[in-house]
């Protein structure tokens, strides 16, 4: 069995190894009326919100009562869509759509939890754990999630990493429900509510995966830390080129 010290290991040596800005956050898909007593309880918060919190530090559940995105709180099972967004007319309204047939059908192939199967989420750092997630979230600059894909590609053999987006709901069904339902890494370019709620910033996004590969994503990272990052991101070849560039320069 995964020990909350394993759990908290892992992610302190993420976020290390990678020099992430925040925690990778450990969400847990709350059943039978759980209720952490370390987590805050949060009203009137996003989830990508509450994914913000975490990173920064927090424990916190958000419930069916306290969610406040109704895109978000279908995509749970929390709460029925509303009409405006069901029909497409929603996405229009922001400005994000200019047809409400393609918002429509955005989402009726949103990936979505059955109404009751989960009552609340737990969203806390990884490194603080009280016990194990069931995906792990982490937000963070491009090229730094781009060695987390690497890492797990190499866990499952060299399978091509798959990933699946709306761009929109780019922290709750990108990040976490698609991870949670099909038990696989997803990653995706952010979303307009995410971006426009929470600290992101432009050069970030987030993915996610099960925790369940969390031990053997990180032993790859300490793998890549050896040679492969450093020597990335020294950008020596593109020093060299630029030298040879300059040289040539002189010389005509």
């Amino acid at each position: 069995m995964t020990s909350v010290q394993d759990i908290r290991m892992w992610g302190a040596k993420m976020w290390d190894i990678l020099g992430l800005s925040g925690a990778p956050v450990g969400v847990r898909l709350l059943t039978d009326g759980e209720r952490p007593n370390e987590a805050q309880v949060l009203e009137q918060h996003r989830y990508c919100q509450a994914l913000m919190l975490a990173r920064r530090g927090e424990s916190v559940l958000l419930d069916k009562e306290g969610i406040a995105c109704p895109a978000a709180a279908a995509a749970f099972g929390f709460r029925p869509l509303p009409a405006g967004l069901q029909s497409g007319k929603g996405l229009i309204g922001f400005g994000i759509m200019a047809d409400e047939a393609v918002g429509r059908r955005m989402f009726e192939a949103m990936p979505r939890l059955e109404p009751g199967r989960v009552q609340g989420l737990y969203l806390f750092p990884l490194d603080q754990a009280a016990g194990a997630p069931d995906v792990v979230v982490v937000e963070d600059e491009v090229e730094k999630l781009m060695w987390i894909s690497l890492a797990y590609l190499h866990a499952t053999g060299g399978e091509r990493v798959a990933g699946s987006t709306a761009v929109l709901q780019a922290t709750c069904v990108d990040s976490t429900i698609i991870p949670y339902l099909e038990g696989r890494l997803n990653q995706g370019y952010g979303c307009y509510g995410c971006r426009d709620a929470t600290d992101l910033g432009a050069n970030e996004t987030a993915m996610g995966f099960p925790a369940a590969v969390l031990p053997t994503i990180v032993a790859h990272l300490e793998y890549l830390a050896q040679k492969a990052i450093p020597t990335s991101r020294s950008k020596k070849a593109w020093q060299a080129l630029q030298t040879r560039n300059s040289h040539q320069a002189e010389v005509e």
